[in-house]
């Protein structure tokens, strides 16, 4: 996939949430060198349903709540999500 055609700003956030597809999110982890492995696809699936139903990207207590109730408390931490995310969790 060929994501010079999806337009980013300076921060490399899309311009267009409709862009956004699980081929993009693989796309642009590998841009940063990522491997998404289950925690982070429970992570992102948590980031675009709170999106898709407030049109904001949650603050990361909002992720850590959710994470809590699916991983457990030892897992749903800032640590963990910087562990996953080192680049920050938001593009």
């Amino acid at each position: 996939m060929n994501t010079n055609q999806i337009e980013r700003d300076s921060d490399e956030f899309l311009l267009d949430p409709e862009d956004w597809d699980r081929d993009i999110a693989q796309v642009i982890a590998d841009e940063y060198q990522l491997t998404l492995t289950k925690a982070h696809w429970q992570v992102i699936e948590i980031i675009r349903f709170y999106f898709e139903q407030s049109g904001i990207v949650p603050e990361l207590r909002t992720i850590l709540k959710h994470l809590k109730l699916e991983l457990g408390k030892d897992t749903a931490t800032r640590k963990f999500i910087y562990s996953l995310f080192p680049y920050g969790y938001g593009q």
